[in-house]
């Protein structure tokens, strides 16, 4: 017998189902509730609904727990790569050897961009942001690549293994040219003996095709920056990867939709902010000591500490704080900000005004750093960020595709103006 909840509004009842999830999670499914009582629910934002059943992310923001298809987050970071990640996230189980030489295959022959695809991201306008530059970039994806964005269903899911591997490839190549391309510099094609990091990095720095290899700890930098970021659930960016999806839009349009949904400030451009925040402190000569008394005080803001899902130390904080030491190290580089960033980290661990209100560093603290020591602009730091999602969106687009029933059209309360007569112009003076 199924559980049920009861809803009473005025002097109605209604029996609700209850929707368990596997790790225990319950939901008031309230599908109906409309046709039935002719009342809708209000959560602006969302934040207490939930728009799908999903099995690609689990996360218990309470208790610091991610989980990619059941796998613990840590786990994977220690021990697997961003691309064995991707298959784990696009099809729920972990590849074997054979599968995952083929997906490397797969991504290394999709590596540099068709020639229609270079020309049109060179002929944007000189100050495009990089956001806007990916976004257009993987739209054209689709229109180089007709038969991998059909917008039929069964033909896009069909050719779905070659449409993921060719958006998670080729947006290294359009990140990679566009910043070359602002530099006067020509592009560097892929070396297939190189690893997929390796390759992006030598594609965006090198200063010729026959450059020195990067060294191992600096691209495995950036191997588990991406891997950390591969999914994180319901967020913003998916969200609206789903909703497109749910249109029956194919994998490039989705995730094209999800690249301009992450651009914004309050979603994945985070890090930047922090990076800003960590500079002027340095400016400023303070060690970060007066910066945490101004944040007290409501006069500045600490920025990359505290999180919307997560209530403890967010676990890929804990991950990049060591790949971060790693990666400095490997490029003999000191960094100020890092020191900053530590100090910032000690007095807030100890602070009972920070401990009370649960602001443990994020994710974005340290992954800026590793960023900017590796070269990137600030202004490139969300499309990195949108590197590592595309198998999240692409996870999503597929679940979408395979079990999607309806399109996702939410609902209002309107506000606005009642019925009113129309006014001609000569009496509205």
């Amino acid at each position: 017998m199924s559980e049920t909840a009861d809803l009473r509004i005025n002097d109605e009842s209604y029996a609700l189902n209850v929707i368990t999830g596997t790790e225990k999670e319950q939901a008031i499914d309230i599908s109906l509730l409309r046709k039935q009582s002719k009342f809708i629910t209000f959560d602006d934002g969302y934040g207490n609904t939930g728009s799908c059943e999903s099995s690609v992310t689990f996360i218990d923001g309470d208790k610091g727990i991610l989980r990619y298809r059941g796998y613990d987050i840590a786990e994977l970071a220690e021990q697997s790569t961003f691309l064995e990640t991707c298959l784990l996230v696009l099809y729920g189980e972990l590849p074997t050897a054979i599968e995952l030489d083929a997906f490397k295959q797969r991504v290394a022959s999709y590596a540099n961009l068709p020639e229609e695809v270079m020309v049109a991201i060179r002929g944007l306008p000189k100050n495009t942001h990089p956001m806007a530059v990916l976004s257009c970039g993987i739209q054209a994806l689709g229109g180089a690549y007709p038969d991998l964005a059909t917008n039929d269903r069964a033909k896009d899911l069909e050719r779905f293994d070659d449409a993921a591997a060719l958006i998670i490839s080729a947006s290294r190549a359009i990140t990679a040219s566009w910043h070359r391309a602002q530099k006067g510099e020509d592009s560097i094609s892929a070396d297939a003996d190189k690893g997929y990091c390796e390759n992006f990095l030598s594609m965006m720095f090198s200063a010729n095709e026959k450059d020195a290899g990067i060294p191992k700890e600096v691209s495995n930098a950036l191997d588990l920056i991406f891997l950390l970021h591969a999914d994180h659930e319901q967020n913003c960016s998916t969200s609206t990867c789903r909703m497109i999806a749910s249109g029956g839009a194919n994998p490039f349009a989705s995730v094209a939709g999800a690249t301009s949904a992450l651009w914004g400030p309050l979603h994945g451009g985070a890090n930047m902010a922090v990076i800003r925040m960590l500079n002027e402190i340095h400016e400023s000569g303070d060690d970060g000591s007066r910066f945490v008394e101004s944040a007290k005080q409501g006069k500045s803001r600490l920025m990359g500490f505290g999180h919307r899902v997560y209530r403890n130390y967010d676990p890929r904080a804990k991950i990049l704080k060591s790949a971060c030491d790693d990666a400095l190290a490997a490029l003999g580089v000191s960094s100020p900000i890092s020191d900053i960033a530590r100090k910032l980290e000690e007095v807030a661990l100890q602070d009972p005004y920070f401990i009370e209100r649960k602001l443990y560093p994020n994710v974005d603290f340290y992954s800026g750093i590793i960023l900017q020591a590796l070269g990137f602009p600030t202004n490139t730091f969300t499309v990195l960020f949108a590197l590592g999602r595309a198998p999240g969106w692409l996870a999503h687009w597929r679940e979408i595709a395979l079990n999607g029933k309806k399109i996702h059209r939410p609902r209002q309360i309107y506000q606005g103006e009642t019925l009113r007569p129309y006014v001609g112009i000569s009496e509205r003076g």
